[in-house]
């Protein structure tokens, strides 16, 4: 019930909005990008390319995220989706009317699934990592997932537990969390399943995917092949920037530039 009613607040702000005069500059649509960080800090890896967004002139938000270090799987997913939503809705009221969702490593799986859900210009993701679908979540996060079902079976779905997390580099670390909350983010067929939402995702929205040359091994061999999963769409591409994983966001601004700018204005 609070997935349907954060999903029809969102389309009803948005259409509001829409109707209101556009405040579009030289005749070009404002395009406004919502841009998610990966595990960590909010911004360290981001935002060289948040700069370079901005002075593209277009409109920038960058929530800190639930799996960021200091909140750590402190909310669930629905209410990252409601973080996002608000965000494109304050984006709106500041002119945007071309709206794109983009993220980087983690940020890049859920940006994934979000736009596989509700509606977005467009799509780019940054080295996406994080995908627990994959036999390595499955094998090395499955005793934390089973944890967090055993606590909500016993009614502590909202008491605060300690859980594995995996993320490239750095392996495995324990986060203390809500259960139902981790949970969310870590059901192996839930929102961070890559290939669900890939194959979810419409053909009217064009994909921006980007793969470094120089990403954690494991993650080029998950995210060549699931660019072939996504329906066929004349704007969607693979870009493989020769960068690392942590990188990649600066490295690839340039081509992220020219990429929305070509699809907010064929």
């Amino acid at each position: 019930m609070k997935t349907f009613i954060n999903q029809l607040v969102f389309a009803i702000v948005v259409f509001s909005l829409s109707v209101l005069p556009s405040l579009a500059i030289s005749g070009e649509a404002k395009v406004g990008v919502v841009l998610l960080h990966g595990s960590g800090h909010p911004t360290k890896h981001i935002e060289g390319l948040i700069n370079k967004l901005e002075s593209n002139h277009f409109l920038v938000a960058h929530p800190e995220m639930p799996w960021s270090k200091d909140r750590q799987y402190d909310a669930p997913v629905d209410e990252a989706v409601a973080q996002v939503n608000s965000a494109f809705i304050k984006l709106k009221e500041q002119g945007a009317e071309k709206l794109f969702i983009a993220g980087h490593s983690k940020g890049g799986v859920f940006a994934l699934y979000y736009a596989s859900k509700y509606p977005v210009y467009g799509l780019i993701s940054i080295a996406p990592g994080g995908n627990v679908g994959g036999k390595n979540f499955r094998n090395k996060l499955q005793s934390s997932v089973e944890k967090a079902k055993e606590l909500i079976a016993s009614d502590k779905g909202n008491k605060k537990a300690t859980f594995s997390d995996l993320e490239g580099a750095r392996g495995i670390t324990e986060v203390e969390a809500p259960a139902a909350a981790y949970l969310t983010w870590y059901d192996p067929d839930g929102a961070m399943n890559s290939k669900n939402s890939a194959t979810r995702i419409s053909a009217n929205v064009p994909i921006l995917w980007i793969v470094a040359k120089g990403d954690y091994e494991g993650l080029r061999q998950t995210n060549i092949p699931m660019f072939d999963l996504f329906p066929s769409n004349p704007k969607t591409r693979l870009y493989e920037p020769s960068t690392s994983h942590l990188n990649a966001p600066l490295d690839a601004a340039d081509e992220i530039i020219k990429w929305i700018s070509e699809v907010s204005n064929p």
